[in-house]
């Protein structure tokens, strides 16, 4: 991306503010093991605000004044030997801040923008944090507490940073097409090698080679490689089980590019189909047409979440998995997670806190059903963008047949 869109980005935030100071930290760097860190990956509204990828950096926006700053942390020597560091200069270029700055003397900034500024503004805690099975990375919430020991009232803008992110200005689409037609071209040469594929690994690397051979930085998330009853593990990523004939093989996988993903998922037969599986993706298949003839501009959410209900609710009664329509139990047996997500920066994107679909979002229609007791779990997963007359597949290029 280019240093005006994160300029833009950052103006978009304090005009969304009415000015006011906003202070935001990176994530940062989490052990892998003994002393070595996982490859790191950057706080989407950090990125999204600087470019910058690289830990412990801060973002000081003085909205009234116009200005902003990075704070850049201290880096030894050996670390910068054995791991590097990101220079001053090349921070400022892809950024495009006014200035770069230590820790230390962004915390005396800091004190003395609170003589003119009672209330910051920075990410407060995830409100979804209660559903996580993991630890939070540090560096948002060691920022927050900061803050509160030098202003009188720390505000939670992430909502804001939602609403933004939910419309996608044009160089984001153009870097989620290209994102999404590697990871098509990529699709299509890894079917024809499957037949000649023996474990789910090999199905992995093939993708990993063709995105990095082009280009990208890799996956956007972990693959999902998921032969036979472990498509039925919805976050399934071992990839390490052998392919065997007459299963079904799912795909979850997506490019990375320029920051932005690809979520794209296909469910193929390895060799001949059975009536049931074509049974089953037949039904999903409809269900996703059906899903993503919905789409238009200012269809409210829960409208739409109603009509997916009841698509679904229809396929899985046409399977027999379901006798009764209000047999809430069997739906959510067969078909346990959400249609939809925004993709945008993060992979699951928020589509801020609007009720309706409005033009430039971007999210997955992504239906699935999973009968752990036949081993057969199929999804079908396509990226949609809303336009100002409806919406347009832009993963339609690649085919959806077993």
């Amino acid at each position: 991306m280019e240093q005006a869109f994160f300029r833009g980005n950052r103006r978009h935030l304090t005009e969304k503010l009415s000015g006011g100071l906003v202070v935001l930290a990176a994530y940062s760097p989490l052990q892998r093991q003994s002393d070595m860190t996982h490859t790191f990956m950057q706080e989407a509204n950090f990125w999204w605000l600087t470019g910058i990828e690289a830990a412990d950096w801060w973002l000081i926006i003085d909205g009234p004044r116009g200005k902003s700053w990075l704070a850049a942390p201290s880096v030894s020597r050996s670390h910068a030997i054995f791991d590097g560091s990101l220079s001053w200069e090349v921070a400022r270029t892809i950024s495009g801040v006014d200035a770069v700055i230590s820790h230390d003397e962004a915390d005396t900034l800091l004190r003395e923008l609170s003589r003119k500024h009672s209330l910051v503004y920075t990410l407060g805690d995830d409100p979804y944090a209660k559903y996580y099975d993991f630890i939070l990375n540090p560096g948002p919430k060691e920022m927050n507490k900061r803050l509160e020991r030098i202003f009188s009232d720390v505000v939670d803008c992430r909502k804001e940073l939602a609403n933004l992110r939910a419309h996608k200005q044009p160089a984001e689409i153009i870097a989620i097409k290209k994102a999404i037609n590697l990871t098509i071209d990529a699709f299509e040469i890894v079917k024809q090698k499957l037949p000649e594929l023996r474990y789910e690994y090999e199905v992995e690397a093939e993708f990993s080679y063709y995105f990095r051979k082009h280009g990208s930085r890799g996956h956007a998330y972990e693959p999902i490689v998921a032969a036979g009853k472990n498509a039925c593990t919805l976050h399934y990523i071992d990839n390490n089980a052998r392919l065997k004939k007459r299963e079904l093989l799912l795909l979850d996988i997506g490019a990375s590019w320029q920051g932005y993903p690809a979520d794209i998922t296909r469910t193929y037969a390895l060799g001949e189909p059975t009536k049931r599986q074509m049974q089953v993706h037949g039904a999903v298949l409809s269900a996703q047409k059906a899903i993503i003839n919905l789409l238009k501009p200012e269809l409210a959410l829960e409208e739409y979440q109603r009509q997916v209900d009841r698509i679904m609710i229809e396929a899985l009664l046409s399977l027999g998995l379901m006798t009764d329509a209000d047999d809430q139990v069997h739906f959510e047996q067969y078909f346990p997670h959400a249609a939809s997500h925004g993709l945008g920066v993060d992979v699951h994107d928020s589509l801020g806190t609007t009720r309706y679909f409005q033009p430039d979002m971007v999210l997955t229609v992504e239906p699935g059903i999973y009968i752990p007791e036949e081993g057969i779990g199929v999804r079908i997963e396509d990226n949609i963008l809303i336009t100002s007359t409806g919406h347009t597949n832009l993963t339609a290029r690649l085919g959806t047949s077993l």
